[in-house]
């Protein structure tokens, strides 16, 4: 094993696997939206509600991005903020806001309290887990199950009005591709929680990147669970197309109560005059409602699914008994789970073959998994050519680091 580990070393690899990235041919497919010869952008520049998307207003999204995002998120489009090009940099701007101002008028800020703490399911999303260590919130793990988050113990936790609130991926969820169940989305809505104003942040990053066709999850509506729970005011949901159209140039939106949705309107204009709402137009004029959103996804799909297919058969073929790995429909991430105590070997002994994988660790919470087993795979980003090669070397990793561990 060693033997064919440093044949690996000897090709003098530099490959990056670390993030989850859309491949140049994903990004290729959204670039007839920025050509100025198809006649969309000839002297108009007019939004629906007559204002020229070239100068200030609209501060909270045109209304045909509006409706676009309702359908994505399912909530009608007078309940959505429409946003810069980051839902992260959404989710981070709400965050703080709570912190600095309350939730809602007349709640105290969080920031005033003595410890603000936030349930994270994991393995879960390492952005998420940065955000919140440097805003100063208490991040609690709490274990995936095939359905979502042990619920058992999330509803033990929230008796504790310290914790105010849930952060997460409910749909082919980062990192471990699993969608989360009816059961868990009814539950996570009408549980009785000890701080009133407990907040779900519902990351629903990945609601339309399905790789197959006619075998594809689906997430129950949170907010219509919320509202038939009692609970309207309780999440918040956020989406964007930066894995539909450019990763560092899409659109994001917030979704949520109405109550909600004024508290933040009122104060995002006190923060900015108004997002870039020629990007939002571009957007909605490419992909002007969901069918357009999910034939132009079926073309991501047709790209990425090949690579996802291959890593799980390689993994079959061999690591059958070594671990085990998610087998997800959709997503951006396949999760390896190491035997105990090698995942950080693991990723040493890529990573100085030449092959750069997301740290060990990463899916929890200050980049700590107890079992030292969970390894996020990412597949999207290298040509297939270069993905060979990377799933070649992992199964020879993982052998040795079994061997150096457990001495078989």
């Amino acid at each position: 094993m060693w033997q064919r580990y440093n044949q690996f070393k000897e090709r003098g690899l530099k490959l990056d696997m670390s993030r989850g990235k859309p491949e140049k041919a994903q990004l290729d497919l959204s670039v007839p939206m920025l050509r100025i010869d198809d006649g969309w952008i000839d002297d108009d520049f007019i939004s629906e509600d007559g204002i020229d998307v070239r100068n200030y207003g609209d501060p909270t999204g045109i209304p045909e991005a509006k409706r676009l995002f309702s359908e994505l998120l399912g909530v009608p489009a007078g309940q959505i903020i429409v946003g810069g090009n980051s839902s992260i940099n959404m989710i981070h701007d709400t965050l703080t806001r709570a912190l600095l101002c309350g939730p809602m008028e007349g709640d105290t800020p969080w920031a005033k309290l003595p410890r603000v703490k936030f349930i994270c399911p994991v393995p879960g999303y390492d952005w998420h887990f940065h955000m919140c260590e440097t805003l100063g919130i208490e991040m609690i793990p709490v274990e995936l199950e095939p359905g979502g988050p042990d619920m058992d113990k999330v509803e033990q936790l929230v008796k504790d009005p310290a914790v105010k609130g849930l952060i997460c991926v409910p749909m082919y969820s980062n990192a471990s591709g699993i969608t989360f169940s009816d059961e868990t989305v009814m539950r996570l809505a009408s549980m009785k929680t000890s701080a009133p104003d407990f907040r779900i942040v519902w990351d629903n990053a990945y609601c339309v990147h399905h790789l197959y066709e006619n075998d594809r999850d689906s997430l129950m509506n949170i907010y219509d669970a919320c509202v038939a729970g009692g609970n309207p005011d309780r999440v918040l949901m956020f989406t964007s197309t930066s894995k539909v159209t450019f990763a560092g140039g899409g659109v994001a939106a917030m979704g949520a109560s109405p109550a909600n949705i004024a508290r933040h309107g009122a104060l995002l204009t006190c923060q900015l005059v108004c997002y870039d709402k020629l990007n939002q137009l571009r957007h909605v004029r490419f992909l002007p409602d969901k069918a357009a959103v999910e034939a132009h996804m079926a073309k991501h799909a047709e790209i990425m699914r090949p690579k996802f297919e291959f890593i799980l058969d390689v993994f079959e073929k061999e690591l059958s008994g070594t671990g085990t790995w998610s087998q997800p429909k959709g997503g951006y991430f396949i999760c390896y789970y190491a035997p105990e105590g090698c995942a950080r070997r693991i990723v040493e002994l890529c990573r100085d073959a030449g092959v750069t994988l997301t740290p060990a660790g990463s899916p929890y919470p200050h980049g700590i998994d107890p079992k030292d087993s969970t390894i996020r795979i990412a597949p999207t980003y290298p040509p297939f050519s270069e993905l060979r090669l990377v799933i070649e070397l992992f199964p020879v990793a993982v052998k040795i680091a079994v061997a150096e561990k457990y001495g078989n």
